[in-house]
């Protein structure tokens, strides 16, 4: 018997309570410098998707954060399909040239450059990415015109922009050195906070990307000034040629996933170990109940540093670019072989000393550091249709190179590979070759509920701390309930060939008595923290920035 409407309007009602109440829809930005989120921001009012919002924020954090990233950097990007929860990678890191050797950051006795000695000038500089993985990106999920993209860019090189602290806390750290770059110095030596910055000439390198397309950063005029500029230096020149420009492509890679408290945690695989490294620590986290032991507990902080300490010795033995070397990925993040590694992490002593671990897959190799160093940034684009997009981008350190060609900052990220290629008679390897991309800390990452809805999307800069950032985030997120911004600004653990180090400032410094009774060794310290991420919540997506930082998160 067919119901009356009355009652069919009681069962309807009835229904609704009853029913998950659905994410409003709204897109939201967030990103380490204002003026980029707010160029996000314009991209989705245009009507753009998260990826066209991502990419507007890339380039104009070429600009506004040059210190960091740039078209003259690479990148790693996560997707998320918002229709079809389909996860995609892209890998637009920077590649040695093909005349690279194995024997680039050795001295002629054959012992390693130092670092300070390595990265400035032309012979640091690889092949930058970002505008290959850019054009990937955008014919994969773009809506709007390509051109339209570099307008709020353009805006900002022509009109000029505020100097942020960060960028005076940057010229002042490596300014020393411009007496042999005088572009840097010309354009940046003065710079100091809240002054106004223009960038004529990249305004006119981003109108002419926007009008001819990617193609022509890597020929014609912008190949020829940027190999002028590298293999020229007046500091280490490059080997770099137009080949090498010619034969960069960006990569689609596959994600590394994992399970972590009943959450599908994706991010990126080889060459970047940050997808990787971070499911390592979650893994060996699981078994403590760290919900219980809660964010003020010293134990609880003693157990993350164990597993960071585990994870970064298998990472920094057996991970490099998957082109050159087989990547035992599946066998580092098998839930059996991080039980095993987790078994030896207790409770109640430190374990002192910090091997890699023998997963399946694993070839012969040694564990040796690459020189990784803080600069970066990160930023998260996520849109009404559910499409979500966090990248991470770079020029390596600080200026990168210290050399800019068409007023872009040109990377130093090759002396992200690590020096020595062998170590005790095995390869390492991360080592230099010719074509090769150096390994990378950068982790964006999605989180996914057991419904299979993305519900976190972070990533942040910083080095090699920036797979910690991460972990942490996720920590304080899942395990002790903070939400974005707070997790994002929880304290900062690390360590280095002491021992654990905490962050200055905060109260992990009270703790440091209680973790050196565990048997650490802490020291105190300032560490290069810069985080943002996105949160899924009842009323929709939520954008935080690391309240250390500048940064900032808008709604569409």
């Amino acid at each position: 018997m067919p119901l009356r409407f009355g009652a069919m309007k009681k069962l309807l009602v009835v229904a609704a309570f009853l029913l998950p109440c659905p994410v409003l829809a709204q897109g939201v930005v967030t990103s380490a410098d204002p003026r980029a989120t707010e160029a996000g921001q314009e991209i989705l009012r245009q009507g753009g998707s998260a990826t066209d919002a991502a990419m507007a924020m890339m380039l104009a954090l070429t600009v506004v954060e040059p210190q960091s990233s740039g078209i003259g950097g690479g990148g790693f990007l996560v997707h998320n399909d918002g229709r079809t929860g389909k996860i995609d990678t892209i890998d637009g890191r920077e590649t040695a040239p093909a005349a690279a050797s194995r024997t680039r950051w050795l001295n002629p006795d054959g012992t390693a450059m130092p670092f300070g000695q390595a990265f400035p000038g032309g012979k640091s500089v690889g092949v930058p990415g970002n505008i290959r993985l850019m054009a990937m990106a955008e014919k994969k999920w773009g809506k709007l015109p390509w051109a339209a993209l570099f307008q709020p860019a353009i805006r900002l090189a022509e009109q000029g922009y505020a100097a942020t602290a960060p960028m005076d806390r940057a010229v002042k750290t490596v300014a020393p050195l411009w007496k042999q770059f005088d572009d840097t110095r010309m354009l940046y030596g003065e710079v100091r906070i809240g002054e106004t910055v223009k960038n004529p000439r990249l305004a006119a390198t981003l109108r002419m990307l926007a009008d001819k397309g990617p193609d022509a950063f890597y020929t014609g005029d912008n190949a020829r000034e940027l190999l002028r500029v590298a293999t020229e230096s007046r500091v280490a020149p490059s080997d770099m040629t137009a080949a090498d420009l010619l034969a960069y492509k960006a990569k689609e890679r596959p994600a590394v996933c994992g399970s972590y408290r009943g959450y599908r945690v994706c991010g990126m695989g080889p060459p970047s170990s940050g997808g990787i490294t971070v499911l390592q620590v979650l893994g060996m986290l699981e078994r403590f109940d760290l919900k219980k032991l809660g964010k003020d507990s010293p134990v609880a902080w003693h157990l993350i540093g164990e597993a960071m300490q585990l994870a970064y010795a298998d990472r920094d033995k057996y991970l490099g670019d998957p082109d050159f070397i087989a990547n035992p990925v599946t066998g580092m993040i098998d839930r059996g072989y991080l039980r095993r590694r987790s078994a030896s992490i207790s409770p109640t002593k430190t374990l002192g000393t910090y091997t890699a671990g023998t997963p399946t897959g694993a070839g012969k190799r040694t564990a040796a550091m690459s020189s990784e160093v803080p600069a970066t940034t990160h930023f998260v684009a996520v849109d009404k249709a559910g499409d979500i997009v966090t990248m991470t981008s770079t020029v390596e350190g600080p200026f990168g190179s210290q050399l800019i060609a068409n007023g872009y900052v040109l990377n130093n990220e090759l002396t992200d590979f690590t020096f020595s290629p062998e170590k005790d008679g095995a390869p390492v390897a991360n080592r230099v070759e010719g074509g090769k991309r150096p390994l990378s800390s950068m982790s964006p990452t999605i989180v996914y509920d057991k419904a299979g809805k993305p519900v976190f999307a972070v990533g942040a800069a910083g080095g090699r701390t920036i797979i910690m950032q991460v972990a942490k985030a996720l920590i304080a997120h899942f395990d002790w309930g903070l939400p974005a911004r707070a997790a994002l600004g929880e304290p900062q653990l690390f360590f280095n060939r002491d021992g654990l180090v905490v962050e200055a400032g905060t109260r992990l410094v009270a703790m440091q008595p209680a973790l050196e009774k565990l048997g650490h060794k802490v020291t105190v310290g300032r560490l290069p923290l810069k985080a943002n991420a996105a949160e899924r919540t009842a009323t929709g997506w939520v954008g935080a920035a690391d309240p250390r930082s500048v940064g900032t998160a808008l709604n569409d």
